[in-house]
């Protein structure tokens, strides 16, 4: 059974401050918003969703079944390594038919415009997510770029919190429980093949200072994606959510994981320049 730790409740709908306040250097009640991370496949590029049918055909898996989870759950590391190679032959097929999402750059140029960070959480290998940040987005800096190399993978929240270390966002953990939890994480998560010690340090360290044991803190973050991976990561890291929606995934619009769904990546715009508001949700 995978656990899961979230760095915040869920209190009422997430909210940020207006980023034209917020660049007019104004005051303003609400959080400030700290960066925005994204999904590839079906978020910064159309969905490709013959891949996943594809990957499955060769590793004789049935949809039910997740396929990175199948991967790691192979005996041994040579047919893990066969596995991977067999899917990466897939992707790299398919990302020659990458197409930008619409509302792509003006989204980006928004953000670079107002100094929002950008980070990349996905479940891609690093050869597609490089191919697609060179034709579509050549000068706009995303950092951290998690890439399925990076263990454990969404939904798990690690990835989110490892971007909102790299990003000096963090929250000493209080509770004893509280820390165990993070821990837990990250121990039950590993699989054949991860590094927990790699793992470790990307989801919770210390203070180099006073030595107080630290976590990502990503609750002044938002997750965009187009799957309920994305939703759950982004949930259970503390991170707002949006969707993009389309006719696929139209029915995690109502999840409880989803804070706001937006139909094209450039409504967010408006959206983060009035101030972010996030539906009611249970």
């Amino acid at each position: 059974m995978r656990r899961f730790v979230s760095t915040m409740a869920q209190q009422g709908p997430r909210r940020f401050a207006p980023l034209k306040v917020v660049a007019a250097g104004q005051h303003h009640d609400l959080p400030k918003l700290k960066g925005v991370v994204f999904d590839v496949d079906g978020t910064l590029c159309e969905p490709q969703n013959h891949m996943f049918t594809a990957m499955r055909s060769v590793l004789g898996i049935p949809k039910s079944v997740d396929i990175l989870e199948h991967i790691y759950s192979l005996p041994t590391p040579a047919e893990q390594e066969s596995a991977m190679e067999s899917i990466r032959a897939i992707e790299r097929k398919s990302m020659a038919e990458q197409v930008a999402q619409p509302g792509l750059a003006d989204l980006m140029q928004y953000l670079d415009a107002r100094g929002v960070r950008k980070g990349i959480c996905t479940r891609n290998f690093e050869q597609p997510v490089a191919h697609l940040l060179t034709k579509f987005l050549s000068g706009s800096v995303f950092h951290p770029v998690v890439t399925r190399d990076f263990r454990p993978p969404k939904p798990d929240p690690a990835g989110l919190l490892f971007i909102a270390r790299s990003w000096g966002l963090v929250r000493r953990v209080r509770d004893p429980h509280d820390g165990q939890a993070v821990h837990d994480v990250v121990e039950q998560s590993s699989g054949p093949g991860s590094s927990p010690k790699e793992e470790k340090q990307g989801a919770v360290g210390s203070d180099p200072h006073t030595g107080h044991e630290e976590v990502g803190d990503a609750s002044g973050l938002i997750m965009v994606g187009d799957s309920i991976d994305d939703m759950t990561a982004g949930r259970r890291a503390g991170a707002a959510t949006v969707l993009l929606v389309n006719d696929v995934n139209r029915h995690l619009a109502d999840h409880e994981h989803t804070d706001l769904v937006i139909e094209r990546l450039d409504e967010l715009v408006n959206v983060l320049d009035h101030g972010f508001v996030g539906r009611e949700t249970p």
